[in-house]
């Protein structure tokens, strides 16, 4: 028997107008006081992280440089250093806020590949665990996010207060 999966925080995003422009560009121009609105965890010199939006488990961000590039090589070295070590930053305070088995860290270059926001390159960190809800997107085409967005940006932002 099909039993339906409630989400009404979908709402929101549905009647939402939605950004023009690049948030990925918006996001750190903006104050830090709208990092939690943003879901900005941290920021570093050249890059930031934020939760994605719509993660595929919780605990799932993203680390953006903040230079406009989809290509690797367009990113100045001391760029390109600063995102590497933002990198590293976040995938330590994803472990030790979420204890995963075991992570996916991965960049989607180019539409074709799966990037939804192609002109900007960013990393994924995805926490996974043994057994976790792999077969949903699988058998239902469903994904299951067991912590609101506010929780997971409450736990992952003082955890990257701990860590330089």
């Amino acid at each position: 028997m099909e039993q339906p999966l409630w989400a009404p925080w979908r709402m929101e995003f549905i009647r939402a107008e939605k950004p023009t422009g690049c948030i990925f560009c918006d996001f750190p121009a903006a104050p830090e006081a709208r990092d939690r609105e943003n879901l900005v965890v941290h920021r570093s010199a050249h890059a930031f992280t934020c939760l994605n939006r719509f993660p595929y488990n919780s605990g799932h961000v993203m680390v953006i440089p903040r230079a406009h590039v989809a290509d690797l090589g367009a990113l100045a070295r001391d760029a390109w250093a600063d995102l590497q070590d933002e990198l590293r930053r976040a995938v330590e305070v994803v472990r030790a806020v979420y204890r995963p088995d075991g992570m996916n860290v991965g960049m989607n270059l180019g539409r074709p590949a799966g990037a939804g926001i192609a002109d900007h390159l960013h990393w994924h960190v995805v926490p996974r665990w043994t057994g976790d809800n792999n077969f949903m997107p699988v058998l239902a085409d469903q994904r299951v996010v067991v912590e609101a967005l506010d929780a997971a940006w409450e736990r992952l932002h003082a955890g990257f207060a701990g860590v330089r």
